[in-house]
């Protein structure tokens, strides 16, 4: 059904390439290269990455670009911090400590399992400024970067109730709780305000927020190709590194798929590029981006900074053109959402 769009695939990512396309915004990868220069005379920023850590082509990812685009413009340092596999809470309060006691300031934290630890660490170092992505606890210098991913999710779950022909979808989150249920609550109310007969079937890969739910590959591509094999002819994934198994499942199954958090058609591996109907975008890296920016201006605020569609903040990608057809839809309803005239729920 998409093998044979392989050729128009290619093809559209050299024309991006050509036109610019609004410039093409790849998410960092994993690598041997600094996130930032060795010495500038701008903050000395510490980033301690989630679960999955830098090379996700997702959620860490984009809070990597964002320290990397906001150092340049700051002259900034930066030090990074990976998470371990299946460490007690106590490991994230000393890496964040050990940051703080090497002067770094601000500290950015990656994910709400720090939300906990950073506010307790912050409460020890009020003189540093913390920000925690997706955090959910108060400190007076403490700033949490939240946002409505249910938004996009609601967009990205309307172009899949357009698009399936089974009236089938599949949704694979890493784990359920307040982080990833938005995502899923948004994406079937989505698909069901366009398409009434759809039914979308949810599989979780773990019970916390650990690596089997977000470094787990193997469990992605079972999950979806379970969802697959049931009928589901479009699976979206909100499971972080996870979802390089559902899109594994969706070449195989020759299925759609849809990402998360960044663009993943422009991060993914070229032979699934033309499974990839869209990504729900959730933008850390300009969450991120702005809190730096704030914090060199003297204007950071502590408390909860929310990214919505109104501020741009989330939203979903058109790389690909596989949903060029439906966007006047898709961006109807998104301004209907930014006035109030559409109430995307968060919870299932």
């Amino acid at each position: 059904m998409r093998r044979s769009t392989r050729l128009a695939a290619v093809v559209a990512v050299f024309a991006l390439a050509l036109t610019g396309c609004g410039g093409k915004k790849e998410v960092e990868k994993a690598g041997s290269d600094a996130l930032c220069a060795k010495t500038g005379d701008g903050p000395k920023i510490g980033l301690a990455y989630d679960v999955g850590g830098r090379g996700d082509d997702s959620f860490n990812d984009l809070a990597a670009k964002g320290v990397r685009d906001a150092a340049k413009e700051l002259d900034a340092t930066c030090t990074e911090q990976e998470a371990d596999k299946g460490e007690p809470e106590t490991a994230k309060e000393e890496r964040l400590r050990t940051l703080a006691e090497a002067d770094h300031n601000p500290v950015v934290a990656v994910g709400a399992a720090y939300a906990v630890a950073t506010a307790k660490v912050a409460a020890e170092y009020p003189d540093i400024t913390f920000a925690v992505v997706d955090g959910f606890t108060e400190a007076k210098n403490l700033t949490n970067l939240s946002f409505t991913p249910e938004q996009g999710a609601y967009l990205a779950g309307m172009a899949a109730g357009l698009k399936t022909e089974t009236d089938k979808l599949g949704f694979v989150g890493g784990v359920k709780g307040p982080v990833i249920d938005p995502f899923a609550a948004g994406f079937q109310a989505g698909a069901k305000s366009v398409n009434p007969k759809v039914k979308v079937e949810f599989k979780w890969l773990s019970d916390a927020l650990d690596d089997k739910a977000f470094k787990n590959i193997p469990g992605g591509r079972t999950a979806a190709t379970a969802l697959f094999d049931g009928g589901a002819d479009i699976v979206f994934h909100a499971a972080g590194e996870s979802g390089n198994g559902v899109f594994e499942a969706a070449d195989t199954a020759d299925k759609w798929a849809i990402g998360v958090d960044a663009d993943q058609y422009l991060g993914a591996d070229e032979k699934f590029k033309d499974n990839i109907l869209t990504s729900s975008l959730k933008k850390v890296d300009v969450a991120v981006i702005d809190f730096l920016k704030a914090f060199e201006a003297g204007t950071v605020k502590a408390g909860f900074d929310v990214y919505d569609l109104k501020r741009d903040g989330v939203g979903y990608s058109t790389s690909g053109g596989h949903i060029d057809d439906i966007t006047s839809q898709l961006d109807e309803a998104k301004a209907k959402i930014i006035a109030g005239d559409i109430k995307v729920p968060n919870t299932l």
